[in-house]
C-alpha cells in the first residue's frame, strides 16, 4: 500500500508539474494496472486456454487406454 500511495503521489506532482499530459497519464496508470496483473497471474501459475486444452486432450487419450487396459485384464481374469 505505501509503493501505490508513493506511486500516486509522483503522479500527482508531475501532473500539478505541468509533466504528464491526460494521454500521458493514461498511459501510465494503464502500464502500472497491466504490470500488476501479469505479476498476480505469474503467482497464481496460470495457464493458458492452449496449453490447457492440449493436457485436456492427453489426459483424455490416457484415459482411453487405461479403460482398454481394464477392460483387456477382465476378459483375461474373467
Amino acid at each position: 500500500m505505501e509503493k501505490y500511495n508513493k506511486i500516486l503521489k509522483n503522479l500527482t506532482e508531475l501532473v500539478e508539474k505541468g509533466f504528464f499530459t491526460s494521454r500521458d497519464l493514461k498511459k501510465t496508470v494503464e502500464e502500472s494496472i497491466k504490470f500488476k496483473l501479469e505479476s498476480i497471474t505469474n503467482k497464481l501459475n496460470l495457464v493458458s486456454r492452449e496449453e490447457f486444452e492440449v493436457q485436456k486432450k492427453v489426459i483424455q487419450k490416457l484415459q482411453k487406454e487405461l479403460n482398454k487396459l481394464k477392460t483387456k485384464k477382465k476378459k483375461k481374469n474373467g
